[in-house]
């Protein structure tokens, strides 16, 4: 028999009961829609993630207090105080880290804020006033804290659009009002323009003040959560980054690099380690998906075996009309394989389709700048394995019809 002859044999054999062969696929749509879903969703959260970082600037440094985290026992470490004011003054030496552009020290906090009757949950950062360059924050009224304010530890705020929004939403100008947050009294001198996500940080839900007030009248603590460094060239960042360490250690008398009671990251580093998590969760969740898949293939086995049984009288009479074992092995095995395959088929479509819209929703109700991303790996991951699936779970019930006898088949009732 010839491969045109079996492929359209085994086509008219799943035309022949057309709802069986759906609800037989049902399983393997299922899991290939899921698959494409979330390999599309996490390609695209990579994409926003690794975006936001790469607004930092390919010249910027972090320096985080505590160990680097290697899994979440060290989790902890971030609370760390090892970062100080002595540290300060160390890296801004020239001799120390001379390719240093900038130094920025991070404070961060949360607690409640209010406005006469109105009170509003917001994110506390400390910083400077080259926050706003930095992380390219865009001011929609008044302007951002001076260094004067930063050297007189003065009581204004820079706040985010969603403060704005609830704290005086009457409608009335913010800039040169008076905010409550930590007992303190802090004139709003800027508003920033509703970024969506789109910093490494949420500034939308945010009071941005002088980092010396939030240290000494908000948060009441002596260390910083994180130095944010520029080096003057991009060419400069490793070895920037590399003096930081060896100022920091020099700065806190470790001899023993396991003991870094601190860890720095450049862009390439935090892109690099944010990029492998993502992709990490990515197939963990794939795998998860992947279940339905194995269910589909088991279902299409009990629904092969039923046909085999159903087709019996079929089988031997082929056989008796000259019909060879491996002529019914290959139809019932085409047949398998153009099930999985046709499911695979719609499973891409249906998931690229749901993830489409998805992207657009996630974009419109986040306000983010997510990216639809056709899973490529997905759907060469889904139509490889619905059609081994196909091979696996369909041969045993094509095994089985193969080895029947033609006289007991031609009996069969």
């Amino acid at each position: 028999m010839t491969w045109k002859h079996s492929v359209k044999t085994a086509l008219t054999g799943l035309t022949t009961n057309r709802s069986r062969s759906f609800l037989t696929i049902l399983g393997i749509v299922i899991g290939i829609t899921a698959i494409m879903l979330v390999v599309s969703l996490g390609a695209g959260a990579q994409e926003l993630i690794l975006g936001q970082v790469q607004g930092l600037g390919t010249n910027t440094i972090i320096v985080t207090p505590g160990r680097e985290p290697t899994g979440p026992s060290d989790s902890a470490q971030m609370f760390s105080d090892s970062l100080k004011d002595k540290d300060i003054k160390e890296l801004l030496k020239p001799t120390n880290v001379p390719d240093l552009k900038t130094l920025m020290p991070l404070i961060a906090g949360a607690d409640s804020s209010s406005y006469g009757s109105n009170v509003y949950q917001v994110s506390i950062f400390g910083g400077t006033e080259l926050l706003a360059e930095i992380f390219d924050a865009k001011m929609a009224k008044g302007e951002f804290f001076t260094t004067d304010d930063v050297s007189s530890h003065t009581d204004v705020a820079v706040i985010g659009a969603k403060v704005a929004e609830h704290l005086f939403d009457d409608g009335s100008n913010p800039l040169g009002q008076k905010i409550k947050l930590k007992s303190r009294n802090l004139k709003v001198v800027g508003v920033m323009e509703k970024s969506g996500g789109g910093s490494i940080f949420n500034f939308d839900e945010a009071v941005i003040v002088p980092y010396t007030t939030a240290r000494n009248y908000l948060l009441g603590v002596k260390y910083y959560h994180h130095f944010i460094i520029q080096a003057k060239t991009d060419g400069q960042v490793r070895s920037t980054a590399e003096d930081v360490r060896q100022t920091l250690r020099e700065s806190h008398g470790i001899t023993d690099l396991s003991k870094d009671d601190f860890y720095v990251q450049t862009q390439e580093d935090l892109a690099n380690r944010l990029g492998t998590i993502t992709s990490a969760l990515t197939w963990f969740l794939v795998a998860v998906a992947s279940i339905a898949l194995f269910v589909g293939g088991v279902g299409i086995m009990n629904i092969m075996l039923v046909a085999v049984t159903e087709r019996t009288r079929e089988i031997g009479l082929r056989k008796a009309l000259g019909a060879t074992d491996k002529d019914i092995l290959t139809q019932f095995l085409l047949e398998a394989v153009m099930l999985t395959a046709i499911g695979g088929v719609i499973g891409i479509i249906l998931g690229s389709s749901l993830a489409f819209i998805t992207a657009i929703v996630l974009s419109k109700g986040l306000g983010v700048n997510w990216t639809y991303v056709f899973p490529w790996s997905g759907a060469i991951l889904g139509l490889s394995v619905s059609a081994l699936i196909g091979l696996i779970f369909g041969g045993y019930p094509a095994g089985q019809a193969s080895k029947k006898s033609p006289i007991e088949a031609l009996r069969y009732e």
